[in-house]
């Protein structure tokens, strides 16, 4: 039964890891497409939404997504999918998109905003590392509690842990 008080705290605690991972790889793709100095003109092929949450009594989360085309300085055709546009934007229309020479399948049609990047960043991974934190107590507090040894040096009686 205690591989439980451990089980769940580590499948949190890999999530959390997971998400830091992920937003700290979009957010140092975001800033190297920004630095790089590159852009292009991009077309709006497709925008949609996509929506979560809404079972029972939970809120609804709806993302607007769009897909992009445009054409790299060498002459490829990349198109690529960003979410969290901004509404404005629909199909047909044409906007700046700032990409790598390297890997242009990550570039953004996000305008360069370093701080909120930066602040957002910053604040995803404070908000991992206490969840991190908050297991790993949680853990050694229930392995602690588990492994109480009886202070009087006799055995427990059937595994209790009391001394009679």
């Amino acid at each position: 039964m205690d591989v439980f008080f451990y089980a769940v705290p580590a499948v949190i605690m890999t999530g959390a890891i997971f998400m830091a991972v992920v937003v700290v790889r979009r957010s140092l793709d975001m800033s190297r497409a920004w630095n790089s100095g590159l852009i292009a003109e991009a077309r709006c092929l497709r925008s949609y939404t996509t929506t979560s949450g809404g079972g029972g009594d939970t809120s609804v989360s709806t993302t607007l997504h769009h897909v992009y085309e445009f054409m790299t300085r060498d002459g490829r055709t990349v198109r690529f999918e960003e979410p969290n546009g901004p509404a404005t934007i629909v199909e047909g229309d044409i906007v700046p998109v700032h990409y790598t020479a390297e890997r242009p399948e990550k570039a953004t049609a996000h305008a360069p905003r370093r701080g909120l990047l930066a602040a957002g960043t910053v604040f995803t991974l404070v908000f991992c590392t206490v969840i991190v934190l908050f297991c790993i107590g949680f853990m050694v507090g229930v392995h602690g509690f588990f492994s109480m040894d009886d202070p009087s040096g006799g055995d427990d009686f059937e595994g209790t842990g009391l001394p009679f």
